[in-house]
């Protein structure tokens, strides 16, 4: 038996703790003060308390961290995804301290943890990267000659970092130095680091990607390969597998590609290798993320393997049993329920949920990190679980995934579920003919309420027992309704 510390919160510790449970090992929890009534407290055999702060001292606290898996026995950590997870320091100092780190070596997190270097290193083992400048030399004169060269549009992207942050859309050659800036200052402010790329903008881009796995010696296994354009601030929010515009030979061929990527820094654990595709099918390296994805499920889904349990086994130094490789069967789709506005510019809220009742039936799997009464902050990311689908074709997984939706009750505050089941069921969307522009190409402006919303409002009122229709204005339902406040 192994006691093993995840070092992180909400529905990814959930997760972990579930496949722990099932292997009979013994899952260790991190809660800060203001996180100790979480649900994935709950889950685990035993809580730790990294007591009060804001995350530079709680879940960011490294050393505090590795001490307390120490003073209490702790093997092995699980650094779920964000937070720590892709920090080779703390991968470093968990094995210094005796601890097995389930990840990749601190030196593969390094090579591939500046997009710059990964660019340059990836392109040597000959996978294609998207045409661009990469070069050290980051002053203002050099980076606007080589962008006028690349030609317009381009994308300035921040080299330390990812989700969007120090990224930005330039059209013509006389907003560059303006955006450049821009990108620059977000960049050192968000990762401590200014350096920048550029790279050539390509026309109608899908986010494709190869979930992989290594065994730190060479081999390397690909499981098949997501798509993620659906995207709101460069940020996921609907996921599946397989890709609808990805046919065998592209498959064969990106998944050679990915291959090739992670045995460049002799890769172990679990990995995704990120490409953009254009409308050609021509397909560019963009980055490796040295860790477990968000979206995960949908690959576990039709690949038939649960991969946290597969990360385990191989950080336990168990050989890739590739006699669990199988080809993808039927499909799978995820959405990211997130606590925000999608009619406000997706701004996050905050507040109490009152009212919780999952979705369930054949082919849906909830992973969730709240339930009844969870106080969501502005402490945490927004995102509360994730609804993911499986069926024997993309249309049969889309309805299910939309039925799905449609029994997912989630109040107290402001979601993204009605935007969500939108986004499924536009024309463009069960097409296939989803991009990383689709959110602004069809939901560029504000909606009107759910169509639901309505009537439950309606449905609500009448069937409230403390409703009598035949009172005076004066005596109506609001003076009789309880715990209403405007803007609510």
């Amino acid at each position: 038996m192994k006691r093993i510390l995840v070092a992180n919160r909400g529905e990814i510790a959930v997760r972990i703790f579930r496949t722990l449970r099932e292997m009979g090992m013994q899952s260790v929890a991190l809660t800060a003060d203001q996180d100790t009534a979480s649900v994935h407290a709950r889950y685990a055999d035993q809580v730790i308390s990294l007591g009060p702060g804001a995350l530079a001292d709680t879940f960011l606290n490294q050393k505090k961290i590795i001490d307390l898996a120490l003073a209490h026995g702790v093997e092995m950590i699980h650094p779920g995804y964000g937070f720590l997870s892709e920090n080779a320091d703390f991968s470093a100092a968990v094995e210094a301290a005796g601890m097995i780190f389930i990840g990749p070596e601190a030196a593969s997190i390094r090579a591939m943890g500046l997009k710059r270097e990964a660019k340059l290193l990836v392109a040597e083992a000959g996978v294609p990267t998207v045409p661009g400048y990469s070069g050290s030399d980051q002053s203002p004169a050099t980076l606007q000659a080589a962008a006028n060269e690349i030609g317009y549009p381009l994308l300035i992207k921040a080299s330390a970092g990812g989700g969007g942050k120090g990224m930005k859309k330039v059209l013509k050659a006389a907003e560059f130095l303006e955006q450049l800036e821009s990108a620059q200052r977000e960049a050192q402010a968000a990762f401590g680091n200014d350096v920048v790329i550029l790279e050539k903008y390509l026309t109608e881009p899908r986010h494709v990607e190869i979930q992989i796995f290594g065994d730190g010696k060479g081999q390397v296994v690909a499981l098949g390969e997501r798509e993620c354009s659906i995207q709101r601030r460069h940020q996921k929010i609907v996921e599946e597998a397989p890709s609808p515009m990805v046919d065998k030979d592209l498959r064969e061929r990106m998944c050679e590609s990915a291959i090739a990527a992670a045995q460049a820094v002799n890769y172990r654990n679990a990995g995704t290798v990120e490409f953009i595709c254009d409308a050609s099918g021509t397909y560019y390296f963009m980055e490796m993320n040295t860790r477990l994805q968000v979206e995960h499920p949908v690959t576990e889904m039709v690949m038939g393997l649960d991969l946290v349990r597969l990360q385990i086994e191989t950080a336990l130094g168990q050989p890739l049993n590739l006699e669990r490789i199988r080809q993808p069967r039927g499909w799978a789709m995820e959405v990211r329920l997130y606590a925000e506005d999608p009619d406000h510019g997706f701004l996050p809220q905050t507040g109490k949920i009152c009212l919780y009742e999952e979705p369930n039936g054949l082919g849906i799997r909830m992973d969730s990190g709240v339930d009844l009464g969870s106080q969501i902050s502005l402490y945490f990311d927004p995102m509360l679980a994730k609804l993911i689908a499986y069926g024997p074709t993309r249309e049969a997984c889309r309805a299910r995934l939309i039925q799905a939706l449609e029994h997912t009750f989630l109040h107290g505050l402001k979601t993204n579920v009605g935007f969500l089941h939108r986004v499924l069921s536009h024309p463009a969307f069960a097409a296939g003919h989803t991009t990383t522009g689709f959110i602004e190409e069809h939901f560029a402006n504000p909606h009107a309420p759910d169509q639901y919303v309505i009537p439950a409002l309606a449905a609500g009122y009448l069937a409230d027992e403390r409703v009598d229709l035949t009172k005076s204005p004066a005596q109506g339902p609001w003076e009789q309704l309880t715990n209403w406040r405007l803007g609510a």
